[in-house]
């Protein structure tokens, strides 16, 4: 039997859609949630082969609808699914999803046409959707007629299927990596409905980022086993899953690691991953399998190995990627650690790569302004004093050696912040400096030299106003021969572990940057290239604003600032740092 439905509102509903999904996997998670809120088993998600017309097909094995649900329910549009049916599912009491009522008509995002086949209570009903004659509609979209077809079944089917063609351009091709991860963050480690995309179920190497694995027998509990991964992106549910007999118990948990303070707050927030127990003696676990008893030993032997693990492998695995952060600040680190005493430099070096630590995913240039902030409050004395009590109290009473922990925290961040405020008052005065107008370059030039960090990262100090004979004799330890020996570039600095170098040319704050300005530091610059092989040379050049210049033109290695870009990049810098409570 036929017969024409029609939408129950009045709204733009493909425009609707089209402003609510950004890509196509994006869309068919959304059909996916309808499979979860009808209490489905299995999900099976075809995809197209790339560069075919194949359609992408969505099927479960939900309850299904009757015609007359698709009618008054299915699309009645904009409806959100809990005012009918409640917050939990009939049949498995799994907590909706739907909650805007256009999430089932997510199909039309991501193409043309939407066929829907539904099956409920021995009838099954067809429902064929047109993304362009609802967006081409002249009348309101309640009056536009859909083709429905209902029939009789004898067997007792139910489920739904949703069927997509002529895929939408402006979306990307469904890409089924990307889909399979979205998906196994959502559903893959404790939903109780299994998905299967391509005619592969989903597993825990669906996720994005490298897995971490390790397994482990336990007397009583047997092998209980421990896989996790870090993604780029914060997934939906970061933590850990814990697992007893295949079943999950309670909400993710961190294992404890979110009180260590040596593990960065986005490595935690990216923690995707899942602890499999085989067993537990009974009364381990709460009735409604909310949660493990804190007092069972066997949980807390397994949770205290899988927390050791993951930390050992959170050090092992980002390691490499710290080193080479702090190596771009190597120089700078390692020529201030030498002007503190030798019996405290082991220290230093300590401290300072515990707060590196946790920041270092931080832009480059706030992680360089913490490790300057931190070596200056390094050199004060009230931090030493904490440390040999540190010291003194590790050897000791383990209540004192708390005691004062707790006092080189509080410490720690009370110098680091103070110095930065410091830099705050600097950064004022310099601002003043260059609002004068009788300000010359020279004097920016003497402010800047001696507070490099201004510069938004680390260098050393190379040559000031030194001339090119000069900086050729001292620094490349040869002869200079060009034709300019006594012209004198305004500051020469090394940079990235002496791999580049930076050449900075101050102007007065009222002069305009121009091309001219460009063609002077050019010729520096090419002046010194011989004399410094296999050395990259930047082009700093600072002015009171910048020229008529077409930035085409611009390259990676010049870079024109003004005075007032600079200090507001460096303010901010400080002004992150004082927020971070570092």
């Amino acid at each position: 039997m036929s017969a024409p439905a029609f939408f129950s509102v009045d709204t733009r509903l493909a425009k609707l859609l089209g402003e609510t999904y950004r890509s196509t996997e994006a869309a068919l998670k959304e059909l996916v949630d309808n499979a979860w809120d009808s209490d489905a088993d299995t999900v099976w998600i075809t995809l197209p082969r790339p560069l075919t017309d194949d359609p992408i097909i969505v099927r479960d094995d939900g309850s299904g609808m009757t015609p007359g649900v698709v009618r008054r329910e299915y699309l009645a549009i904009a409806r959100d699914r809990r005012s009918r049916q409640g917050e939990k599912s009939a049949k498995y009491q799994r907590a909706i999803k739907g909650r805007k009522g256009i999430g089932k008509f997510a199909g039309l995002a991501a193409a043309r046409y939407m066929r829907l086949t539904t099956s409920s209570e021995r009838q099954r009903t067809t429902l064929l959707i047109d993304r362009e004659e609802i967006l081409g509609a002249k009348i309101d979209l309640e009056k536009v007629p859909l083709p429905l077809a209902t029939e009789d079944v004898i067997r007792d089917e139910h489920g739904t299927t949703v069927e997509l063609t002529t895929l939408n351009r402006d979306l990307s091709f469904p890409r089924e990596e990307i889909l399979r991860a979205m998906l196994f963050y959502e559903y893959g480690r404790a939903s109780g409905m299994t998905i299967v995309v391509n005619n592969s179920t989903l597993t825990f190497e669906d996720t994005l980022g490298p897995t971490h694995k390790d397994r482990k027998t336990f007397e009583g509990s047997g092998e209980a086993s421990l896989r996790f991964s870090i993604s780029e992106k914060r997934p939906k549910y970061a933590g850990f899953v814990v697992k007893v007999g295949g079943k999950a118990v309670g909400k993710p948990t961190f294992l404890g690691l979110d009180d260590d303070p040596e593990i960065p707050t986005w490595i935690l927030n990216r923690i995707f991953g899942e602890i499999d127990i085989p067993d537990l003696p009974e009364g381990h676990v709460t009735a409604d399998w909310g949660a493990i008893f804190e007092n069972s030993l066997p949980y807390q032997e397994i949770k205290d190995w899988a927390r050791a693990r993951t930390r050992e492998e959170l050090h092992s695995a980002y390691k490499r990627d710290f080193d080479l952060r702090k190596a771009h600040l190597k120089r700078e680190i390692d020529n201030r650690l030498q002007k503190i005493p030798e019996h405290r430099r082991a220290f230093a070096e300590e401290a300072l790569n515990k707060v590196l630590w946790k920041f270092y995913r931080e832009h480059p240039e706030r992680f360089a302004t913490l490790a300057n902030v931190m070596l200056d409050a390094l050199e004060h004395d009230e931090y030493w004093a904490v440390l040999r009590r540190i010291e003194e109290a590790s050897r000791g009473d383990v209540a004192q050696f708390a005691e004062a922990l707790e006092a080189f925290g509080l410490l720690e961040l009370a110098i680091i912040s103070e110095r930065a405020r410091h830099r705050l008052h600097f950064l004022d005065k310099l601002d003043a400096l260059i609002s004068n107008a009788s300000t010359l370059e020279k004097d920016v030039h003497q402010a800047i030299e001696n507070s490099l960090w201004v510069l938004g990262t680390q260098y050393a100090m190379m040559a000031s106003n030194r001339t090119l004979r000069t900086i050729v004799s001292r620094y490349a330890e040869k002869i200079y021969a060009g034709h300019r020996p006594d012209e004198r570039p305004d500051l020469l600095l090394a940079q990235d572990a002496g791999d580049r170098y930076v050449l900075i040319e101050f102007k007065r704050p009222d002069h305009t940057l121009t091309r001219e300005d460009e063609a002077q530091a050019l010729r520096y610059r090419d002046e010194l290239s011989p004399y410094l092989p296999g050395k990259a040379i930047d082009l700093l050049l600072l002015g009171g604003q910048r020229g008529r210049m077409d930035t085409r033109y611009d390259t990676a290695d010049r870079i024109f600032q003004t005075y007032a870009g600079l200090i507001s990049q460096a303010r901010f810098e400080l002004e992150w740092l004082i927020r971070s409570g570092v």
